[in-house]
């Protein structure tokens, strides 16, 4: 719509902040103001079309600015000056900053002079030149990486979008940029939310327009901004307009109409006018459209602006006076309509022609390489994850058989163990059953003296053992002890008293009445071991035997018979237990069980 066409393309590029405390420029002093104040002061009146205060403060900045040979500032003077002259007087402002700016900033310009270029040119209706001007900033504002001048290039050329009907076009970047930019001021937020508004409006999106427009007037009114109240109210009675609901339009637009028209150069008056008369012809007030669209007239004869509605404009007007016979009425209008309409037609096949081919195919052609781009990158993410997954399945697989060739070797460990224990148990079995029949034969054996044959039998074996001890024992230790040793030890062994906790060296030692060096040694020794490794190979090999003699013993949790076996936890009894076996405790104890069933199902 008008408004949006006009008014918006004007206020960007500023770049201070707008603040809403002000209602009219102080006659006192400018000189204690800085830069940004000024810039700040100036944003607010123009923002607000107030002509004289803007050329005011413009003309004191570029005087302050020369005066201190500040080029950077004579630079932004002159952008203020020139947004409130006329045609030729801007045009010089701007070449002005253009020769300043070769010793200035590189990411700021020469972005920033395309971009206000591209504004003159809107503003007074040169809308091939202010395309091609955009288009030359965002090449530029693209190289320098600036995202501001990016997103106020692609949002003017929006606005060109939106001015000939290329509304849902216009409102992807509005939507984008209202969304997914950190590079704008609030107010310029604001612009492009009620641009937006207005191009869902033109899309019958009534129910989204909406929307927007009740969050506009709510921070309106609770940051007491008039002005942006107005213009949303304004937005709310063009929807309500596309809902015949005139009267509430009507209502709306006369308050719109009523602030605007306190500034007669106010272009939002353009916006409220046309709508407003768009309402009378729905109400068939027929008179009042007509005033309405006369004063739409008046002002573009003043500023030789024109918009693609001014068409309705005229043919309104045209067949109006046509009913009244009114000849001259009507003649006039149908020469301005033929003037506007020329000039439209020109600009509308313009930028339907160029804007694809200056910006949406370099865009698309942008967005093709960068498709193709991701693709490639997704392709090689995607090759590298399909390796990375080959290799993880090979080290699998690989960690899978080998910990199953682990499992199968501790299976057959534990098998063998089980057998040995079995075999060993039969063999004590038919020891003990030998040794009474042996007993019943002696006492058969009645010739031979049993005194004798005792007498034998223990020198024989006493003779045997001293000879084995003095073959074994360190010449430092007297026999005798050593003999007493080691049938202490046998008597630990024979008692289990190995399964004790807390059996130490010194412990053993103390209970057998030796000190630790000759204990140590002599264990070393005859056991062929440490004292640690003699005393964990006992509690191994009674578990190893219990655990397949004892069913109620193999029942137990790990942690009870760990403590059976006199260790402080079951962590170090598995590891006494692997260590010794060379299998773990829940193969060994899973391959008994397997065992007992098979000897069970036999």
């Amino acid at each position: 719509m008008i408004k949006i066409k006009f008014f918006f393309l004007l206020c960007l590029l500023l770049g201070g902040n707008i603040f809403h405390s002000q209602s009219k420029l102080e006659n006192d002093s400018l000189k204690e103001f800085t830069y940004l104040d000024l810039k700040t002061k100036f944003d607010y009146y123009y923002y607000r079309d107030k002509v004289n205060e803007c050329d005011k403060i413009a003309r004191y900045f570029l005087k302050k600015a020369k005066g201190e040979q500040n080029k950077s500032q004579i630079a932004e003077g002159y952008m203020l000056i020139q947004l409130n002259s006329s045609f030729p007087n801007a045009i010089k402002y701007i070449d002005s900053v253009q020769a300043i700016s070769k010793s200035l900033d590189k990411k700021t310009y020469p972005a920033k002079i395309y971009l206000m270029r591209g504004n003159l040119h809107f503003k007074f209706d040169h809308l091939k030149k202010a395309l091609d001007d955009y288009i030359l900033a965002l090449k530029y504002a693209k190289e320098s990486k600036n995202e501001r001048q990016i997103a106020f290039a692609e949002i003017n050329i929006a606005f060109l979008k939106n001015s000939i009907g290329k509304h849902k076009e216009a409102a992807k970047i509005f939507r984008y940029y209202l969304s997914n930019t950190n590079a704008l001021y609030d107010i310029e937020r604001h612009q492009i939310q009620q641009s937006l508004v207005d191009a869902y409006i033109e899309m019958n999106k009534i129910d989204s327009a909406k929307i927007l427009i009740n969050s506009g007037i709510r921070n309106s009114l609770k940051n007491n901004d008039q002005y942006n109240y107005y213009k949303y109210l304004s937005l709310s009675g063009y929807s309500s307009v596309k809902l015949g609901n005139y009267k509430i339009a009507e209502n709306d637009l006369l308050l719109c109409k009523k602030y605007f028209s306190k500034d007669v150069t106010d272009l939002n008056m353009y916006y409220t006018l046309f709508v407003l008369g768009k309402t009378y012809i729905g109400l068939q007030k027929v008179d009042k459209a007509v005033e309405s669209f006369t004063e739409i007239d008046a002002m573009v004869t003043k500023t030789n602006n024109s918009f693609p509605e001014l068409r309705d404009v005229y043919t309104y007007l045209i067949d109006y006076y046509k009913s009244k016979n009114n000849k001259e009425k009507q003649l006039y209008y149908i020469e301005r309509f033929l003037k506007v309409d020329k000039k439209l037609d020109e600009q509308f096949k313009y930028l339907s022609t160029e804007l694809p081919k200056k910006y949406d195919t370099p865009n698309l052609l942008h967005e093709k390489e960068q498709i193709i781009n991701d693709l490639k990158i997704r392709k090689v993410i995607l090759y590298l994850s399909i390796g990375f997954l080959l290799i993880v399945i090979v080290l699998l697989s690989f960690f899978y058989s080998k910990s199953k060739k682990t499992e199968k070797k501790h299976r057959k460990i534990a098998q063998d163990l089980i057998t040995s224990i079995e075999a060993k148990n039969i063999e004590v079995s038919n020891l003990i059953s030998l040794q009474k029949t042996d007993i019943i034969k002696s006492s058969i054996v009645s010739e031979l003296p049993s005194n004798e044959l005792e007498t034998d039998v223990i020198i024989e074996n006493k003779d045997n053992f001293i000879e084995e001890v003095e073959n074994k024992s360190s010449k430092t230790i007297p026999e005798d002890v050593v003999i007493s040793i080691l049938k202490e030890l046998e008597n630990f062994e024979a008692k289990e008293l190995f399964l004790k906790r807390g059996v130490t060296l010194a412990s053993l030692a103390k209970s057998i009445k030796t000190n630790t060096a000759y204990l140590s040694e002599i264990i070393n020794t005859h056991k062929g071991k440490n004292f640690a490794a003699y005393l964990n190979d006992l509690r191994i090999d009674y578990a190893i035997s219990k655990l397949v003699t004892d069913k109620k013993f193999r029942s137990y949790k790990l942690y009870f018979i760990a403590e059976e076996l006199g260790y402080n936890n079951e962590q170090a009894f598995s590891l006494a237990f692997k260590k010794k076996t060379g299998t773990t405790l829940s193969i060994y104890i899973k391959e008994i069980e397997k065992a007992h069933q098979f000897s069970d199902n036999l």
